[in-house]
């Protein structure tokens, strides 16, 4: 049930029919899973009801769903065209040096071999380098352990995208 509190784009997203909210929530994440946890959990009442919802049903999703969430990923430093979300999140690489950028190429290529998906990683404020950075120490990691960390990284995605749905209702409309 919402209230009188809950914000106005919260509470739009609360009672979007189930076919809209899940296209809302495949923005957001790419994993099924993940995003029919989040339907079934609707109304709520706060947005840290929904983030706490959110970092639930990413705790629980199995290999073939983070796999399905990782696809919906382009690689660092390559954002797919008309995905403005992805080119602002991986904004840091923009002004990259040719250079930084090339070096990141080789390493998503190094990363994607050794662990036959995309390198994930919460862009959002890291510069290129603070990228490169965590593609060369991760590529050390145990395939057990990337996993979590991608888990990690992709619940960092996921509550970004989803202050970015709650709010989006926020700015005044045109009349």
């Amino acid at each position: 049930m919402t209230s009188a509190s809950t914000p106005q784009g919260l509470a739009r997203f609360n009672v979007l029919e189930e076919h809209a909210a899940l296209a809302a929530l495949h923005e957001v994440c790419a994993s099924t899973a993940w995003a029919r946890r989040l339907l079934a959990g609707r109304p709520y009442t706060t947005a840290g009801d929904l983030y706490a919802a959110a970092d639930a049903a990413t705790s629980v999703l199995t290999a073939a769903d983070l796999d399905e969430a990782m696809a919906g990923h382009p690689p660092i430093g390559g954002p797919r065209p008309g995905d403005p979300a992805s080119a602002r999140e991986q904004s840091g690489m923009a002004s990259a040096s040719d250079r930084l950028k090339a070096e990141m190429l080789e390493l998503n290529l190094a990363y994607q071999e050794k662990f036959g998906h995309v390198f994930l990683v919460c862009a959002t404020g890291r510069t290129g380098e603070q990228m490169r950075d965590a593609a060369r120490e991760r590529i050390g990691n145990t395939p057990e352990r990337e996993r979590e960390t991608v888990r990690t990284e992709l619940g960092r995605i996921n509550r970004i995208r989803l202050a970015r749905l709650v709010e989006a209702d926020r700015r005044p409309r045109p009349l």
